[in-house]
């Protein structure tokens, strides 16, 4: 984290003088001080996602806020990504969820849309209301936990989350494989995805039918995220307008299931939901693949695994291919929002959401050290982030996209989605098979939640 003496000087002196609030330059540093509340003694049980880089900072944090505040005791808990987003509704369910948690917003919906999540104090962060808190991030990105008109909670404007980041997803992709087959990756990279499977089959490398090199896969467990907006592309969607109807518009899910029958073990064989996952193979830069998807956190981890490959010319990011003759929609992007439980005691919210804030006010440590994007106009608009290399793609890329699909079932839905994919590229199950139970499927669960 790059601060100056004199900031952390001054830091310091706020911290110890119990201000409830610093702001400079636009972007609002919150002290780690609580002004004022209650002095009784608080736990707060914090859980999050792995995270190297992010967790030694946040546990930094959380120790000068119990410095100033040492009727504070924060325990901060790690779980695997791919366990989290059980074990915190299993925890609600038992009323023993952590006092702070955060998932992504597809994963969360279900949680907030049951009452689980604490409104955000404003003024107890400094703010005259909560459109005063939202006017400090680009436009929209508090909406998805925002009860706008009262009618989710009864709490008019309230907001329920902050996010820890924005993401959206673009493809990384390796210059020298591309050169190793003869493509020149400035002017031969997929633009469609019909050329997406043409260069992967000029880029992959089996041993007998093993793939021992990959031209570029998907992100399995996402496809929410990373997925439909290909069925998008086409016309189809999740849920229609009017709320009423699942998986809409047959002809394009078929065609997006057939282009994933195409691509797995039982068609050209280019790639696998049981292949270890791309762009952990992507930052070895081991001639393993060419190209794989993700966000602009990325950067930071690749210059942690292999700063060789990150500090070279030997990389680059593209912009999510389109159909051919399909509609210009980009990956969808979410968020990762911190939330507060709502079965809580009352003092012990308020004094999260300040722990929260103070946290998510160093906007820049984040996206310096974790590459973690706070849609905020301070960060959005600052100097480090113009700074990073290909920011101009993932920003570019938002004007084609829109939020990920989120409901109170929606990551029940993503499993649905995932099994239809499955069952295509691994199975003798055909795409009309797989539309029509996804439908049924989808649709029963739709008709639940009416």
């Amino acid at each position: 984290m790059k601060k100056t003496m004199l900031l952390r000087i001054v830091m310091f002196a706020v911290l110890l003088g119990g201000s409830a609030a610093v702001f400079a330059g636009g972007n609002r540093e919150s002290s780690a001080s609580s002004a004022g509340g209650s002095k009784q003694p608080v736990v707060l049980n914090l859980w999050t996602h792995e995270d190297p880089n992010r967790q030694k900072m946040e546990e930094q944090f959380a120790k000068e806020y119990m410095a100033a505040n040492p009727h504070v005791t924060i325990n901060y808990s790690v779980y695997p990504s791919t366990n989290i987003q059980d074990l915190i509704p299993a925890a609600y369910a038992a009323r023993n969820a952590p006092s702070i948690w955060n998932l992504e917003l597809q994963k969360a919906y279900p949680i907030f849309m049951q009452g689980l999540c604490a409104p955000i104090p404003v003024k107890e962060l400094g703010f005259n209301s909560e459109q005063d808190l939202a006017n400090t991030y680009l436009p929209g990105m508090l909406d998805p936990v925002t009860d706008a008109d009262g009618s989710l909670f009864g709490q008019r404007g309230k907001i329920y989350g902050l996010p820890l980041e924005m993401v959206n997803f673009a493809i990384y992709l390796n210059k020298k494989i591309f050169r190793d087959v003869g493509l020149d990756p400035d002017r031969d990279y997929p633009k469609t995805w019909e050329e997406m499977m043409a260069v992967s089959e000029k880029i992959v490398r089996r041993n007998g039918d093993i793939i021992t090199r990959r031209g570029f896969d998907f992100r399995y467990p996402d496809y929410l995220i990373s997925w439909v907006p290909m069925v998008e592309q086409l016309g189809g969607q999740v849920v229609s307008a009017d709320g009423k109807e699942a998986i809409v518009n047959e002809a394009a899910w078929v065609k997006a299931l057939t282009y994933m029958r195409d691509w797995g073990p039982n068609g050209k064989n280019l790639g696998s939901s049981t292949m270890t996952a791309a762009r952990r193979q992507f930052d070895n830069d081991q001639d393993e693949i060419a190209m794989h998807l993700s966000g602009i956190y990325q950067e930071a981890r690749m210059r942690t695994a292999n700063p060789d490959f990150f500090n070279s010319d030997d990389w680059m990011v593209i912009p999510y291919p389109v159909f051919t003759g399909g509609k210009h929609i980009s990956n969808t992007y979410y968020f990762q929002y911190y939330m507060v439980n709502s079965q809580i005691p009352l003092n012990e919210q308020i004094e999260a959401w300040k722990f929260v804030f103070y946290m998510l006010s160093h906007g820049d440590d984040y996206l310096e050290t974790v590459a973690l994007t706070q849609p905020t106009k301070a960060v959005m608009e600052g100097e480090l982030f113009n700074s990073m290399p290909y920011r101009n793609v993932f920003r570019d890329e938002l004007q084609y996209a829109h939020v990920v699909y989120h409901s109170g079932f929606s990551w029940r839905i993503n499993e649905l989605i995932g099994t239809a994919i499955v069952n295509v590229m691994t199975t003798n199950t055909t795409p009309a098979q797989a539309y029509a139970q996804l439908k049924r499927d989808a649709q029963a669960v739709l008709n639940e939640n009416q």
